[in-house]
């Protein structure tokens, strides 16, 4: 596939570009493997941008649906500031075209801006089903593109295809680039929305006025990485910018600061995740919860600014934390005060912990002791009459403890006995602070799909048996 512009490579963020109703979201949705996009809503966006992470064999990349294109005029007039900024950032983007509608005059002002930029793109013509090839090819031979990529992403035709050209183009991923290479330490990344005290929990962490504080959201506009040792431990900072509620966005770049933000939770081995006790918890508290945990981090929950609660209010946030933190019960809670310095001692200890834990240096053996366990106390459900048998587990991977577990008809079990494997392995281990991520493989069968051929003495013998029987 002919990729228009340079190779890229490195940790890659990919842009969705295109004019309304070009399938856009729809295309996010499959690609982010989400059915209802499930970073949305991300704090700090309009609704018409969502932020999604697609995994690319096991390589992870932010994916960025941008707003539509739309207007019959001159482009700089038409393209909005927040497009043009994803298409600034974004080390790929994907031009979705509508296979069905064919090219409209805003197609090719959009066509005519990514060439004019040098911008690494490849066109993706959607909506193809029922529509004949020819007639494709001939409405966007005006383009001149070297090859397209055409695709129904209502009916995922073409997307396995696609996620391969999106891969092709982004190249291997290089950590060259790092900024954490070379740089020895935990890796604890400090998220949260916009003025619930991030940069003064780092200053206070530090010992010092590192980071900027000012009583106004926003001021933090990038991932700022800071190495230190405390207590003959390393570690790397990175205080992230906060990311505002919806609505609430006054600074087109800003927007984009979310992108550092999500980078940092990926490349973290754990997350503090900075609440403000004086507002409780919010939706885009959640989603920013949501992502962290999709990355695999570690997480302990920071509730920042708690001595300026009365009694009554911290039994209001206690209960609300209970209630919307409940999905995770394993994740450690800190009540702090970032300001005056309660509490903050103890969080980088509770972050020992759990990157302790993250580490996940555990034998075979004992990890297939704890699974004859569990399973003996709760068994598997039966599927068809047929006993699911769980043999063997092994360790595959730390940050987040990852194990693999060998047995057959593993694809039957249901979600609630993985959870509960999860949640047994978790106990048992002690994985504070640690999603843990289960994968199951099952035994083939080595005779599926193959027929028993007769031996030339089996072959007489049947024919034999054959004559015979119908002799009588």
């Amino acid at each position: 596939m002919t990729i228009h512009g340079a190779t890229v490579h490195g940790a890659a963020t990919v842009a969705l570009v295109g004019r309304p109703n070009v399938g856009k979201s729809t295309i996010f949705n499959k690609l982010t493997r989400t059915r209802d996009a499930l970073v949305a809503d991300v704090p700090g966006l309009t609704r018409d941008r969502r932020y999604g992470r697609m995994l690319l064999d096991e390589r992870a990349v932010t994916l960025i649906d941008t707003g539509g294109l739309f207007g019959d005029h001159d482009l700089a007039e038409v393209l909005s500031a927040q497009t043009q900024l994803a298409i600034a950032e974004a080390d790929l983007v994907l031009l979705i075209l509508d296979g069905r509608e064919g090219i409209t005059s805003t197609d090719e002002e959009v066509v005519a801006y990514l060439r004019r930029e040098d911008v690494v793109f490849v066109p993706v013509i959607n909506k193809i089903d029922g529509v004949a090839e020819h007639a494709i090819t001939g409405e966007f031979a005006r383009f001149g593109f070297a090859a397209d990529q055409r695709i129904s992403a209502t009916h995922n035709q073409g997307l396995a295809t696609l996620r391969e050209t999106i891969e092709g183009a982004l190249g291997p991923e290089s950590h060259d680039e790092d900024p954490f290479v070379g740089r020895p330490g935990v890796r604890v990344a400090i998220v949260g929305r916009p003025n619930v005290g991030k940069s003064t929990l780092v200053n206070r962490l530090l010992g010092e006025n590192r980071q900027v504080v000012f009583d106004m959201p926003g001021t933090t506009k990038d991932a700022i990485d800071i190495p230190f040792t405390r207590d003959g431990t390393d570690y790397v900072l990175i205080d992230t910018a906060g990311v505002r509620r919806k609505g609430k966005v006054y600074e087109t770049t800003e927007k984009f600061s979310v992108v550092k933000a999500l980078q940092a939770m990926e490349r973290a081995e754990v997350v503090i995740l900075v609440f403000d006790a004086t507002e409780g918890v919010v939706d885009q508290d959640l989603h920013v919860l949501n992502y962290a945990l999709e990355a695999g981090a570690g997480l302990v929950v920071a509730v920042n600014k708690w001595d300026g609660l009365s009694e009554g209010d911290r039994d209001h946030v206690l209960h609300t934390l209970d209630r919307k933190l409940a999905f995770i019960p394993w994740a450690p809670v800190k009540r702090i005060s970032a300001l005056h310095g309660t509490g903050v001692g103890h969080l980088l200890l509770e972050v020992d912990k759990v990157y302790a834990a993250g580490e996940f240096d555990v034998s075979t053996s004992m990890l297939t002791k704890l699974l004859e366990g569990l399973v003996g106390s709760h068994p598997a459900p039966s599927i068809r009459g047929r006993a699911i048998k769980l043999k063997v587990a092994t360790r595959a991977g730390n940050h987040p403890p990852h194990i693999t577990i060998h047995g057959n008809q593993t694809d039957s079990l249901p979600a609630s006995y993985k959870r509960y494997l999860q949640n047994g392995f978790r106990e048992a281990l002690d994985l504070v602070g640690n999603p843990v991520k289960l994968e199951f493989r099952g035994s083939k069968n080595p005779y599926a799909g193959k027929r028993n051929a007769l031996t030339d003495r089996q072959q007489r013998r049947r024919r034999r048996v054959i004559q015979h029987r119908k002799k009588h």
